[in-house]
Order: structure tokens, then C-alpha cells, then sequence
């Protein structure tokens, strides 16, 4: 199992968010995560990758068998995590291709691997452009500074593209894009499935799930996973809305 999250419960300032996460991920697998705002999506993402912020009072993260609970940020990205934000930020005069290097070979040197070679970061780079379908005059730009909606969310597929991680969790994803952008995004991370990794997509919308099919779809209400299924559950949400939740949750 590559990610399994017990009875996991979370504060932020003293208001409990998550009330007992239960979660298996399985390699080669996509898992979509649901639910309407403030249920707790996006600090379940936060708190898999590490982010601070958030006190976790019960219940424990395993990543390849790991407990991940203390471990800081950049080690649980070295470990293969890796956090698709909602709102990408910006980093001023820092350039991708600088931003990349750095990021990979920090991974490189966690894992006991020597840098990689110039030559062959270049090709690399040059291959996940053309598989996301970004630019290459944006690697020279710094990141994603003065880059629409689109392009920074195409450019975080990118980086997850080049890093290669093993479970990547994306939060909303889909939030702001036009159709085309959506599409793009949506088949790079499709191309980047492999029976070695795992996928989280967190999102309000069933229009991602066109284009990401997920194996296990997962409805998380008032800090729970309360329902669990397939693709054709969140077909149900589309067409019955939240409140059909509540009311099934409600007894």
C-alpha cells in the first residue's frame, strides 16, 4: 500500500477540521476526493504534504510503510509526495529551469544518486514540455510570475512531470480553467500514470472526472470520508448535489 491514513484527526487553532480520515491508496491508482467547501479537502492535501499550520491529535499518516507525521515539508517531497496548490504562487526571479534543477537534484541527493548531467536535464526538461503542452520560451520565465490561470496550473503538471513523484496529490485542480486548459492539464496527468504511482484529485466538480478517471471516488463531509465508490458516484453527486449527502450522512 502506498498511502494509508488512520482515524486521522486535525486541528487548526484549536477547531477540529478532519474528525477520523480513513484512506488506502494503492499503487496505479486515482483516487478523486469530494465534497462542498469547508468539509476539509483541502487540509487533508496540506497535511499529507506537510505544510504547516495544522496539528494532527490522533490517528497516523504511512507513506511505502513510513510514518510521515514528523517529517518536515522537503522530506516527505524527497519521499515522493507531491502538492498540486489551488492557488500556485508566484517566486520572482527564480527561473523553472533553475527552480527544476534544484528540485530534482535535491531529490537525486536524498535518494544517494549524483546530480543529473546538464545534457540530460535539458532533454528531460524538452520532453515533459512537449507532454503538457507548454511553452518553452515559459523556462526562462521566472515562477509563475505573470502567468494566467492556466499556465500556472499547466505548469504545476509540468514540475510534477519532472519530478517524477510517486503519489501526487492535486488540489483543485480544475478551479479557473476554460475547457482547453482543463484538457491539457487532464492528459498530462493521465500520461503520467504508471502502475508505480498514485494520483489524489481533489475537486468540487464531476467535469474533471471526464477527462481523470477515477478508480475510487471518495465523498468527504464534515471532516469524514463518509461514502466511498466509483466513477458513477460522482455522477450521483453531480446529479443529486450536497444536500443529498447530508441527508443520507443524517440518517
Amino acid at each position: 500500500m502506498l498511502l494509508n491514513i488512520k482515524d486521522l484527526h486535525v486541528e487548526i487553532n484549536g477547531k477540529e477540521i478532519l474528525k477520523g480520515v480513513n484512506l488506502e491508496i494503492n499503487k496505479g491508482e486515482v483516487h478523486a476526493i469530494m465534497g462542498p467547501n469547508g468539509t476539509g479537502k483541502s487540509t487533508l492535501a496540506a497535511v499529507v504534504a506537510g505544510k504547516d499550520g495544522y496539528e494532527v491529535t490522533q490517528g497516523e499518516i504511512l507513506f511505502n510503510g513510513k510514518d510521515i507525521s514528523d517529517m518536515a515539508p522537503e522530506v516527505r517531497a524527497q519521499e515522493g509526495i507531491f502538492l498540486g496548490f489551488q492557488y500556485p504562487v508566484e517566486i520572482p526571479g527564480v527561473s523553472i529551469t533553475n527552480f527544476m534543477r534544484t528540485s530534482l537534484n535535491e531529490i537525486r541527493k536524498y535518494h544517494g544518486q549524483e546530480p543529473m548531467a546538464a545534457g540530460e536535464f535539458l532533454k528531460k526538461m524538452a520532453e515533459k514540455q512537449k507532454l503538457v503542452e507548454i511553452h518553452s520560451k515559459l523556462k526562462n520565465r521566472s515562477v509563475n510570475e505573470g502567468f494566467s490561470g492556466g499556465e500556472k496550473k499547466k505548469n504545476e503538471i509540468f514540475q510534477m512531470a519532472m519530478l517524477e513523484p510517486q503519489l501526487a496529490i492535486l488540489d483543485e485542480t480544475d478551479s479557473g480553467l476554460d475547457i482547453d486548459a482543463l484538457r491539457i492539464v487532464a492528459n498530462g496527468v493521465n500520461k503520467l500514470k504508471t502502475p508505480d504511482n498514485a494520483t489524489v484529485v481533489i475537486t468540487h466538480y464531476q467535469r474533471l472526472l471526464d477527462y481523470i478517471v477515477p478508480d475510487v471516488v471518495h465523498i468527504l463531509f464534515d471532516g469524514k470520508i463518509v461514502m466511498s465508490g466509483g466513477k458513477e458516484l460522482a455522477m450521483e453527486l453531480e446529479e443529486k448535489g450536497y444536500e443529498w449527502i447530508k441527508q443520507k450522512v443524517n440518517g
